[in-house]
């Protein structure tokens, strides 16, 4: 028989790796910022950090990983009703899914910060939520909601809370909504804010509440209202509970929904259909119509949005999470491929331009990693008035750069690949579909960018310390010092155009201070994390980030680096 080719010069599989030591840049933040290094030797027994290197290990495996492929694959299904006719609006997802998902709840990625608070309990918490989404980020969505959640349920009446919480910190995984004999043991929330006719403008809200009489259902949990009207986007519809906010008598409120209604039957809870993506296959995102349905009001009539506020807050730090985790997967993915594969008579990784395109890669990554853990820091129980408004504005910041350069990045990773990296295959082509979502999830570019002008107008402690937490790397760097000050000359400048116009109103600025805020987004964002890799990288990774994302070395695409880099300090980074 005549063999018409042998296979050669293909790159091993990318397996049997722990994903948490592989990650320099992670372990050396949880190192200075969890909970170990937080607490040091007086840290509770009981207080203990999850084992990263264990998750690691485990989502670096061969058969999670098989596990994520399949889960996206063989997307969800939803089953509006029974065999006989009966409704039941259930979304059948494959063994797969539940596999992931119930590993990345074992492990506490939901709300183990909330179960073991403390100084460093977010930063743990993030870091496993970083390696779960980096491997399958679909499944992140319901984790990052139940985490988010746990804030807002604390407004509930106590009868709610009572109920509920054990369930949200639960470590247990069901699937199964239940509805017959005792109540679920475990929950997963979620949230339904958006409409056809608002999107981000969620005062533009349609949907009805109207207050029933009585002492209801569970009269323990509060007051209970009927919802009548829809959502247009509710991700992961099978969530056991979610928050949703509609119009009551007093404005805008916050109710909690539940899937399954203290007597066991089922709310009504109507999925029209599923939203057929461009990636998140794995995740269901669907359109809903509430009838009737009962919720509980959570927080005052009228106060909605501040109700929800702190889950949204919390979601957008997942949003740069999880773009950290889909940065760190590509440059995995894209560092794998260059070390093992032959061009033009050597390792992809000995040539110059690609070596200058990886390690450009690298940095990229590195910052999001940092900026991502740091941010995770401010949100732990101890933060002080100064950390809350830190990562009031900085959470805003990063969600809009970080998430942003995430596509742009995948895609120059997926052609480190070439043809293959194009290729349904390999992971990168699912991730560079995944990561124009989380610009999007939470707040799109111009929703960020002007809520940094709100923050502006209305809460300058918090510019104060961000400022106060990015000078910290004065005096490094003349480049760094130049940046740093014109960005606080740029917050000056539109905060005088603000006051001009009379402050930040409901659209948040008018003007020549909207058409500068993603300007002044970005540009904060940018100092933000040249000060974090000026203070906790290694020096070549914070000079080059320095140099060629404020001092105008760098080019429009990666790649393009000064010409005395140390390209192979970089490089090992990855």
């Amino acid at each position: 028989m005549t063999l018409t080719h042998e296979v050669q010069n293909q790159v091993p599989p990318r397996t049997g790796v722990d994903e948490y030591a592989a990650n320099a840049p992670l372990v050396e933040a949880v190192e200075i910022w969890g909970r170990d290094a937080a607490a040091g030797a007086a840290r509770a027994p009981e207080a203990s950090a999850p084992d990263l290197s264990a998750i690691g290990r485990l989502v670096g495996s061969e058969p999670f990983q098989r596990d994520a492929e399949r889960a996206n694959t063989h997307p969800p299904v939803l089953h509006t009703h029974d065999r006989w006719g009966r409704r039941i609006d259930e979304v059948e997802y494959d063994d797969a899914y539940h596999r992931v998902i119930g590993a990345a709840v074992a492990a506490g990625a939901h709300t183990g910060a909330a179960v073991e608070p403390g100084p460093g309990a977010n930063v743990d918490r993030a870091a496993a939520f970083l390696l779960f989404a980096q491997v399958e980020p679909g499944h992140a969505c319901p984790v990052s909601m139940t985490h988010a959640a746990v804030p807002t349920l604390e407004l509930a009446a106590s009868g709610l809370r009572d109920d509920w919480m054990p369930r949200l910190l639960s470590r247990a995984y069901d699937p199964a909504l239940g509805g017959s004999g005792a109540p679920k043991a475990s929950a997963l929330m979620g949230m339904a804010m958006t409409e056809k006719q608002g999107g981000s403008d969620v005062r533009a809200n349609t949907t009805r509440a109207e207050r029933r009489p009585g002492g209801g259902l569970a009269p323990e949990w509060g007051a209970e209202y009927a919802l009548t009207g829809h959502k247009w986007f509710c991700s992961a519809p099978m969530s056991d509970a979610f928050f949703v906010l509609a119009q009551a008598p007093h404005g805008l409120s916050c109710f909690f929904v539940p899937r399954v209604l203290p007597d066991g039957s089922r709310n009504v809870f109507r999925i029209q259909r599923l939203k057929d993506k461009l990636g998140n296959r794995s995740n269901a995102s669907s359109e809903i119509e509430l009838d009737g349905t009962t919720g509980w009001l959570v927080g005052d009539e009228g106060r909605g949005v501040a109700t929800i506020v702190q889950m949204v807050t919390r979601t957008r730090l997942d949003c740069v999470i999880g773009t950290a985790a889909g940065m760190r997967q590509v440059v995995a993915e894209a560092a794998w491929h260059v070390r093992h594969r032959r061009a033009f008579g050597s390792l992809l990784v000995d040539q110059p331009a690609m070596a200058a395109v990886l390690a450009d890669l690298a940095i990229e990554s590195e910052a999001a990693t940092w900026t991502a853990m740091r941010l995770a820091r401010a949100f732990d129980s101890d933060a002080d008035a100064a950390a809350q408004g830190f990562r009031r504005l900085a959470t805003a910041v990063a969600k809009y750069q970080v998430c942003k350069r995430g596509a742009g990045h995948a895609a120059e990773a997926l052609e480190c690949l070439g043809g293959n990296g194009y290729t349904e295959a390999f992971p990168l082509a699912r991730r560079y579909r995944e990561q124009p979502l989380l610009a999007i999830w939470e707040g799109s570019g111009n929703v960020i960018a002007l809520d940094v002008l709100r923050v502006l107008a209305r809460e300058p402690e918090a510019f104060e310390a961000f400022f106060a937490e990015v000078g910290q790397a004065a005096g490094a760097s003349r480049v760094f010092d130049d940046a740093f000050a014109s960005s606080q000359e740029l917050a000056r400048s539109i905060a005088a155009s603000l006051a001009a116009d009379g402050g930040a109103g409901p659209g948040a600025g008018a003007g020549l201070a909207a058409l500068r805020a993603r300007e002044l987004t970005e540009r904060l964002a940018l100092v933000l994390q040249a000060s974090l890799l000026v203070r906790f990288a290694p020096e070549p990774v914070a000079d080059v980030f320095v140099r060629t994302r404020l001092g105008g070395e760098g080019g429009m695409q990666y790649g393009v680096l000064p010409a005395d880099v140390d390209l192979a300090a970089l490089v090992a980074r990855a």
